[in-house]
């Protein structure tokens, strides 16, 4: 059903699509157009359909039954896209709820993440590219990426903003076919008919969906293809049942964990300290003596032990002592610190954003200064590395849950030297992710063993080796200076950023297929636009300039949930305050002051305010504020904290949100409860110190969470708005640390400029 399309060809108006958008799978964002061109373009749909089954494009398939198949092309980590999506769909295409279900898409560049290749389009170029031409780096992308299967990617809280139009013209379509097959039949004009719950409708005839998939799909297109009126349909803003959570609920939900193959054996692995690490020996008859131990499979970066269960395969590993050597720098907390400080002071810099003259501003009493630092954060998932393997006639299936499709086959086929489509590929399900999936390491480890064994497979990483080899939150340093006029006004303001360019050594990995330390070193020195996400400062302040420094502490990082966002917003909104302080006005006036471009941000800001009982965070009042926007979303925070027994006792965290208009209201709520807690626990831990070469944290108790008993009452309102829906999965992280530590302010006097709160920095 492909086509080839005319990159020339003229939109059509806002209530319709064309026909040829919707063959390719779905309607094409501007910015990398020019990139986008120099693909090839013509992509059939390869999703699988039984002998009962129509598919529609590339993202539905009706069965005769009246089944409705929603393809989806999002991992699933709980954060509800196997739902929200499909609910985007079958609201389009008028489908009765109880008949819709879900499955993963298979690797095809129909599902490409476009939004999310236009936001790491600069990353993905080399540092100086801005010297060349447009022309010139948009062919270096091309070039580099080799294929848009690459950015068949879940990240970013792209999901919504990526497919809805997509999946909205999807549905848009198939119910056009299926209307017109009806009206044929009926001998009518198809725009005469109505389609609710399933049915197609003409006064008193009516037939179901499955009884005219057959002859729909041999239907035409009008071009443009209407799409409905904003609220015709039944299903956007309802709180319909989840797609996924029955089967987590009676147990029957598959993870990667839970597959089970004839003849399967169960591998644990042991890999060294971070760096330049290589495996030198080990005891094997020591591991003889574990009864279940079979065989072991050894690289030279690791070694695993593969028993008849996972306990003795783990325990087999302790008795053969693995020996590893690492050559050069051992990761340690205190070099790190020290290289983040120095290049914050002496190292070079890029400026990334600016406006006015900050230099002009400073040089008078009312200048302040302010540093702050972050540790490592690591994502600590419920659910470890885990994925399953069987290799025979040199082909391999693979079982895991992975963010990146593409580039866990092309792991597995690198590591056993095979074509990339003599893998399979079956996504699971995730037991959390918190972008921990974007790394496929563990692709080619299973696959190795598998092949060795000559029998299935399955690896588990213990909790121990999922914490010392997390691909981290970028440790980073901030340098925070303002200029304020006499009345308390900020003039000026200069944020410099000391961290390792994250996002391009992960891309490196993703894209390149790089090791840990090649992509560190490779990227060395390179400044990353990432690094500084978070400070598009929302206040009115005329002079304004953000600079990352780069800095390299050796130990990989990568994607974490809201990335930067995390770190930088307490850097920024914890400064506000203590330049509210400084001017002796209180916090929630001396933002609102500098909010005259920011109406949905300020809106947020009087919500949670009224919301909260805000008494403007005076002395011992232990009430803290907070505020940020991110990809399109608006949040404002209120915490209300103080020392306790335990060191912090958060009372209650309030927030208003702004996030467009809302397609499933509980999942919206979920995924900001979620990242309140999440940014709760970043306040008080997540983090992690390195000693020779290994992080401090080896268990979760090591990571300091709050337990379920230290959660507290957490209050949300939703603004009601008809803009656009945006990514929220991730909003709710920022800006709950900043709003703690100024409650902490207020109720202690005590300002503490470090994550975690009450973390220590050499």
């Amino acid at each position: 059903m492909a086509a080839e399309p005319d990159i020339n060809q003229t939109e059509s108006a806002s209530t319709g699509f064309n026909r040829r958008k919707f063959l390719i799978g779905g309607g094409a964002l501007g910015g990398l157009v020019v990139a986008w061109a120099l693909w090839p373009r013509t992509y059939a749909p390869n999703v699988a359909a039984t002998e009962n089954e129509q598919i529609f494009g590339a993202y539905l398939k009706i069965s005769e039954d009246g089944q409705v198949t929603v393809v989806v092309p999002q991992s699933e980590m709980g954060q509800g896209v196997y739902t929200v999506l499909p609910q985007i769909l079958a609201d389009e295409l008028g489908a009765d709820w109880r008949t819709v279900a879900v499955e993963p898409a298979p690797i095809n560049p129909l599902y490409s993440n476009r939004v999310l290749a236009e936001q790491w389009a600069d990353l993905l170029m080399p540092a100086g590219i801005e010297k060349l031409t447009e022309n010139a780096a948009v062919r270096w992308v091309a070039q580099h990426v080799e294929g848009r299967d690459k950015f068949q990617l879940t990240a970013d809280s792209t999901s919504i903003p990526a497919f809805a139009e997509s999946f909205r013209e999807a549905g848009a379509a198939a119910r056009v076919l299926l209307t017109k097959a009806a009206a044929a039949r009926w001998d009518i004009a198809w725009e005469t008919c109505t389609v609710d719950n399933g049915v197609i409708s003409n006064g008193d005839k009516k037939l179901r969906f499955g009884e005219l998939v057959r002859d729909a799909v041999d239907e035409t297109l009008p071009d443009p293809v209407p799409l409905r009126p904003a609220g015709a349909g039944n299903l956007i803003g309802q709180d319909v049942a989840r797609l996924d959570l029955p089967s987590k609920l009676d147990g029957s939900a598959n993870f990667a964990g839970d597959i089970r193959l004839p003849d399967m054996v169960y591998a644990a692995i042991r890999q060294g300290p971070i760096g330049d690490t290589s495996l030198k020996s080990f005891n094997r008859a020591g591991a003889s003596k574990i009864t279940g131990f079979i065989d072991v499979v050894q690289h030279d970066k690791w070694i695993a032990a593969v028993a008849t269960n996972w306990w003795a395969a783990n325990r087999a590993l302790d008795k053969m002592s693995p020996v590893f050597e690492t050559r050069g720098y051992l990761a340690d907390s205190e070099k790190i610190d020290t290289a983040l400080r120095k290049a914050l002071d002496e190292g070079p810099g890029t400026r990334f954003l600016t406006r006015g003259d900050t230099k002009a501003a400073f040089g008078n009493d009312g200048d302040f200064q302010a540093r702050y630092h972050a540790d490592a954060a690591l994502h600590a998932p419920i659910e470890t590395r885990t994925a399953t393997a069987e290799y025979k006639d040199g082909g391999l299936e693979l079982w895991m849950a992975t963010q990146a499709p593409a580039a866990a086959v092309e792991a597995a086929a690198r590591m056993l030297n095979i074509a990339q489509d003599r893998v399979t590929l079956y996504p699971m399900l995730s037991g959390g992710s918190f972008d921990r999936n974007l790394d496929n390491e563990i692709a080619g480890q299973v696959a190795l063993m598998a092949k060795e064994m000559g029998r299935p497979v399955q690896l588990v990483w213990s909790r121990a080796e999922e914490l010392m080899h997390d691909h981290y939150r970028a440790p980073s340093q901030a340098r925070l200076d303002a200029a304020m006029a006499k009345a308390g006004r900020v003039t000026a303001l200069q944020i410099k950023i000391a961290a390792p360019p994250s996002a391009r050594e992960q891309l490196k990995r993703l894209f390149d297929g790089m090791d840990n330390v090649t992509a560190m070193r490779s990227t060395m020195g390179e400044a990353d636009i990432k690094a500084i996400a978070g400070l598009e400062v929302p206040y009115d302040i005329p002079n304004l300039t953000v600079d990352h420094h780069p800095a390299f502490v050796d130990v990989p990082t990568g994607n974490w949930r809201s990335n930067a966002h995390s770190s930088n917003v307490f850097f920024l909104e914890s400064f506000i305050d203590e330049l509210a302080a400084k001017a002796a006005i209180e916090p929630l006036s001396f933002r609102m002051q500098m909010m005259n471009n920011q109406p949905r941000l300020a809106r947020c800001l009087t919500g949670v305010a009224a919301m909260a009982g805000w008494d403007g965070g005076l002395e011992q009042s232990g009430q803290g504020i907070a505020c940020h926007s991110m990809r399109g979303g608006h949040i404002a925070v209120i915490a209300s904290a103080s020392r306790g027994g335990s060191g912090l006792e958060v009372r209650r965290i309030s927030a208003t949100v702004d996030i467009g208009r809302i397609i499933h209201p509980d999942i919206a709520r979920q995924q900001i409860e979620g990242g309140i807690v999440f940014g709760l626990a970043m306040a008080l831990g997540s983090t992690t110190r390195f000693e020779k070469g290994l992080p401090t944290a080896k268990r979760l108790r090591d990571l300091s969470l709050p337990r379920l008993a230290e959660i507290p009452p957490i209050q949300i309102e939703f603004i009601r708005s008809e803009e656009e829906p945006v990514g929220y999965e991730e909003l709710g992280v920022p800006a709950v640390a900043p709003a703690v530590a100024n409650a902490l302010f207020s109720a202690t006097g005590v300002r503490l400029r470090q994550l975690p709160l009450f973390g220590e920095v050499s």
